[in-house]
């Protein structure tokens, strides 16, 4: 028997989503709630397997609401209802412990199938959200690499992406018209920058990060 808690501050909304869930026999919906707080409290009392909650409640929202439910309620997974594809509001729900995000415009079997999977432990995201959610990833992931070369000045990061590329001291200055002194100078701020204590680990750092991302690669035929 999979317990359910239904929250939606409309109560034909909680109606209508009791009676489709309750259409599976091993559906009970335990116990319903009008508002976040209210929300919070039900699923402390009854302890459900499984919280639908609206996003959007007066007072407490679905999203803090889904924050203390998962803190509280051990083994408890929600499922987040939305009217709107909003990216801030499903990035938000997933932060705060969702395992599953819906469109309540969505069909009836696909919110049963959503509720089906959280409460076997596998997250449900609504695909028209898929999309939204890997470019998020994807520009964090970027901030990210970024951010690990943000001690480094413009003449270091082509350095190391030449070091990266297996280039001696030599032909990087050739590669960059410096001086050989002066790549070996600024090889050694790079280590104390990026935290490393050889050239073999900057390379590393380097490819970890996608360096290749940040500085656009040059020729890689080494000069000598």
């Amino acid at each position: 028997m999979v317990r359910i808690l239904i929250a939606d501050d409309h109560a034909v909304v909680r109606a209508g989503l009791k009676a489709l869930l309750e259409q599976r026999p091993e559906f009970r919906v335990v116990a319903e709630a009008s508002t976040g707080e209210e929300a919070v409290q039900r699923a402390q009392e009854y302890q459900p397997d499984v919280a639908v909650l609206d996003i959007r409640m007066p007072g407490l929202s679905g999203i803090e609401a889904c924050r203390r439910i998962v803190e509280s309620v051990k083994g408890c997974k929600v499922v987040m209802l939305t009217s709107y594809a909003e990216d801030e509001l499903l990035l938000a729900a997933i932060d705060a412990g969702a395992s599953g995000y819906v469109l309540k415009r969505i069909g009836s079997d696909e919110l049963i199938k959503a509720v089906e999977r959280v409460s076997q432990g596998d997250g449900t995201l609504d695909p028209a959200m898929t999309q939204a959610v890997f470019q998020r990833v994807r520009e964090a992931n970027k901030a990210e690499d970024a951010s690990a070369f943000a001690d480094l000045t413009q003449q270091e990061l082509a350095v190391l992406a030449l070091v990266a590329q297996g280039l001696t001291n030599r032909q990087i200055a050739v590669k960059l018209f410096l001086g050989e002194g002066t790549v070996r100078n600024y090889v050694s701020s790079v280590l104390s920058k990026i935290n490393v204590s050889n050239r073999a680990e900057a390379a590393i750092y380097a490819v970890k990060h996608n360096i290749n991302k940040i500085v656009p690669p040059m020729d890689d035929r080494p000069n000598s």
